[in-house]
């Protein structure tokens, strides 16, 4: 269950940025007038699920009310009496949906609370990437292999390819919003091994990720994942991670990379990221990454990269304790904060929990926030917050995506992966918080 705090803030980022995801645009509310009519409060689960709100009676008997409708973000405006009307509350489900509009007659109505989230068979409402466009830092990069990232997303997640006969297989959402149609990738792979041959970006870049080409520390290029290692249930669906082992040398580590990205932030623009990664699986090792590389596969000098990490490196900046930590990789140097070895960024502090949302901010010149959370409950924490380490600023990023390792190809480090987004901008905190609320409302072990 989420908090009431974590609720409230979800209703709040919903109401007032819906307008601006990619479902249907929300109801504007008149500021004055007579009695409302009943409105859609979008957000229920599944096309089996609906999350349903209503809201609160006005003074002089009238009510407004909406049901939850898959995959649709728009906000009814509630009913209203002779006195003040409210509005009606969002529902939600995997994702969060948009809260209805005020109530008319007199003066406005006040906002509701978010409703509880639907089941079934697909997402519905705004997805993480829905959010960060409403407060116009759109995502320019958005994998997963679990589910969709918007609301509206119909389209592919991955393609599987098969040992025996070396031929693929696309795997796309169930439905609109919904979750990854794995049934597909187990019959196409029935009596044989399957590896993960290419992450679809979900952005409207185009930003798809094939294995790595070769690059410095990878002469041969990445090695694609094993499709089946990392099963696991999300919204009571099975889907499957990006399973990422540590290379045991030679150079073959699993790296997924797009060097000809488009959209990215470069130089010292403004980005923020995140991704949610299995929380029990990591190592001490550079590097499990996510996020905006060179695109030239060279270490091409401090802060030509930024991307998340996560694991228990000590060797350039620490973080409190043993870890596991959200970090950060801005070459030549892995990073919990400011501060470097043998001092320890005391803020940051393990994460625990079976999935982990991790985030970074980049918000702007010589400025770093990093926050983590449980994936299955609660809100995030800021683990760092303040200037970027000694000769990080500014900032001379290139632009290329890459999961799995280093900008360079380092590929020590080991993780799962299951869903992340890059966006142009880096986006308010309340809009951080929806997200993870998203997250949570997804069902990750469910």
């Amino acid at each position: 269950m989420r908090s009431q705090s974590a609720l409230a803030l979800v209703a709040a980022a919903a109401a007032a940025l819906s307008a601006c995801s990619s479902g249907s645009p929300a109801s504007t509310s008149p500021p004055n007038g007579n009695a409302g009519t009943s409105g859609a409060a979008s957000g229920a689960a599944g096309s089996s699920g609906s999350g349903a709100a209503s809201g609160s009676q006005g003074t002089g008997g009238g009510s407004g009310s909406g049901n939850g409708t898959s995959g649709s973000t728009s906000g009814g405006s509630a009913g209203a009496g002779e006195g003040v009307g409210s509005a009606g509350s969002a529902g939600t489900a995997g994702s969060s949906g948009s809260a209805g509009s005020a109530g008319s007659s007199g003066s406005s109505g006040s906002s509701g609370s978010a409703g509880s989230a639907g089941s079934g068979g697909s997402g519905s409402g705004a997805g993480p990437c829905d959010l960060y466009q409403s407060a116009n830092t759109p995502c320019v990069a958005a994998h997963s292999t679990a589910r969709a990232l918007y609301g509206a997303y119909n389209g592919k997640l991955y393609q599987v390819r098969r040992a025996s006969d070396n031929t693929t297989q696309d795997i796309p959402v169930l439905s609109a919003g919904g979750f990854a149609d794995s049934a597909k990738q187990d019959t196409f792979c029935t009596g044989t091994t399957c590896t993960i041959s290419l992450i679809y970006d979900q952005s409207p870049m185009g930003n798809d990720m094939p294995k790595s080409p070769p690059v410095a520390h990878l002469a041969n290029g990445g090695k694609e994942t094993k499709a089946a290692a990392a099963k696991i249930m999300v919204g009571g669906h099975v889907v499957y991670g990006v399973y990422v082992e540590p290379d045991g040398g030679g150079g073959s580590g699993n790296s997924y990379r797009n060097n000809k990205a488009k959209g990215l932030a470069t130089g010292d623009q403004p980005e923020a990221m995140y991704m949610v990664v299995d929380g029990k699986r990591y190592n001490d090792r550079c590097c499990f990454d996510y996020g905006n590389v060179e695109t030239t596969g060279n270490d091409d000098g401090n802060a030509t990269m930024e991307a998340l990490e996560f694991g228990s490196i000590t060797l350039w900046s620490p973080g409190a304790d043993t870890g596991p930590w959200v970090l950060t990789d801005l070459e030549n140097g892995v990073f919990a904060g400011n501060l470097l070895a043998p001092n320890k960024n005391t803020s940051n502090t393990a994460l625990a929990g079976n999935y982990l949302t991790l985030m970074l901010k980049d918000p702007s010149s010589n400025h770093l926030t990093l926050k983590g959370a449980d994936a299955q409950s609660g809100m995030l924490a800021v683990k760092y917050d303040g200037n970027r380490p000694n000769g990080y600023s500014p900032q001379k990023k290139q632009g290329a995506v890459e999961l799995g390792v280093g900008g360079d190809g380092s590929s020590g480090g080991m993780g799962t992966f299951f869903e992340g987004a890059v966006t142009m901008g880096s986006p308010p905190d309340a809009v951080d918080e929806a997200v993870q609320a998203n997250i949570v409302a997804a069902g990750y072990g469910r």
